[in-house]
């Protein structure tokens, strides 16, 4: 079965017919490149023709369809648009057979799959033989991680430390150990290298120090530090401590300056009441009955208090040396003198040996008799008079 093709391909040599195969070659099959470095597709293609050769290179991603890059046309290099236009290009001239295809400043989404295709007018290939594909994957090293403190550092107590990249491809691993004051390293599972936490029990104040985690994979590395100090108490806690002590200070001074000030606002009350009270109970000075009475009972008083005068004698002795009278005219009949003297003797004189009776005063001039008075709606008032102490009767 195999003496066949090869007596074929004899003959065909003899005949003089052109055989020539057409094939592409690659370097690899995976190109890994870091983000921001250069990279080169290595590829070439064999051909017993002289023609010029039609190259394309295309880019497969995941998310999109084939499409051109690159190609090389009757000797003209044609380089599509797309976000690689600026940073494609052969790396080698396309006649020496080298297609190898360079990319400089390469970015995370310049991954994916490369082809590479040949075709020469006169030159025949078999089923899949004028391909050529690459992968190329760009690493972007880690960038810089966050640590973080979990807990409360106290003696006895439990605490974590955390170290979180945002970038990396592929995702890095992370790595703790304390540098300060001495070198310690730690395992599996206090260490988790894929989440990148660090749990540490039972604190001690020797375990105080400075901690430092390393994010790394194959493009690079990046570290961050925590520095932790163990307290044998809590400093937040000594914090709300004193906080709440000066806040109780606070409430005990309001609280007692309210009491002060309703103590004394609750005696000057209770004065002032006791004061009213006193104001309340004070009897008002009595009006005589006979001013009370209506205007027609006055004149007939007065009527009484005149008759009375009448029959009294002038010399005699009032019942009190403080009894003062009220004429009907509203006049002043001052008190009898003091010192046991003698009163003087008021009554009229005698004519032809027989006493002449008093007569009522005349009102003087300009003013009005008791009786016009009294219809004018006149009370009579009676002064007190004073005794030898002082006070008024």
């Amino acid at each position: 079965m195999g003496a066949l093709p090869r007596a074929a391909l004899a003959l065909a040599a003899l005949l003089g017919v052109s055989s020539a195969v057409l094939e592409v070659h690659v370097g690899t099959s995976s190109v890994f490149s870091v983000e921001g470095q250069q990279a080169v597709l290595p590829a070439w293609y064999t051909s017993r023709s002289q023609k010029k050769p039609y190259v394309t290179w295309l880019l497969d991603k995941e998310d999109a369809d084939p499409f051109q890059i690159l190609t090389y046309l009757d000797g003209v290099v044609k380089v599509e648009e797309t976000e690689l236009k600026p940073r494609v290009g052969f790396l080698y001239p396309v006649l020496t057979h080298n297609i190898s295809l360079f990319i400089n400043a390469t970015r995370e989404r310049d991954s994916g799959q490369y082809m590479c295709t040949v075709n020469v007018v006169d030159d025949a290939t078999g089923t899949g033989k004028n391909v050529g594909i690459i992968n190329l994957t760009v690493l972007v090293p880690p960038a810089a991680p966050a640590c973080q403190l979990h807990g409360t550092p106290t003696v006895g107590a439990n605490v974590t430390l955390s170290c979180a990249s945002a970038k990396g491809k592929p995702p890095p691993a992370y790595r703790w150990q304390r540098t300060a004051p001495t070198l310690q390293v730690f395992f599996p599972p206090a260490q988790d290298p894929a989440r990148g936490t660090l749990k540490l029990t039972n604190l001690s104040m020797e375990m105080s120090g400075l901690y430092v985690c390393v994010a790394e994979n194959r493009a690079g590395s990046a570290e961050c530090s925590v520095a932790l100090e163990v307290h044998s108490t809590s400093t937040k806690a000594i914090i709300a401590g004193a906080v709440l002590g000066s806040l109780g200070a606070l409430a005990t001074i309001v609280f007692f300056a309210c009491q002060v000030v309703g103590y004394r606002r609750k005696k000057r009350d209770g004065q002032e009441e006791v004061a009213n009270e006193i104001k309340e109970d004070a009897v008002a000075p009595k009006t005589p009955s006979w001013a009370r009475s209506p205007a027609s009972d006055t004149i007939s008083k007065t009527s009484t208090l005149s008759s009375i005068a009448r029959e009294k004698p002038y010399g005699a002795k009032p019942p009190s040396d403080t009894a003062s009278i009220l004429t009907a005219t509203g006049s002043y009949r001052g008190p009898p003198p003091r010192g046991g003297g003698r009163a003087p003797n008021l009554s009229p004189p005698a004519v032809n040996g027989a006493p002449r009776h008093r007569q009522d005063p005349v009102a003087p001039p300009g003013s009005l008799p008791p009786s016009s008075l009294a219809r004018a709606g006149a009370v009579p008032v009676m002064v007190p008079a004073q005794s030898r102490a002082g006070s008024l009767v």
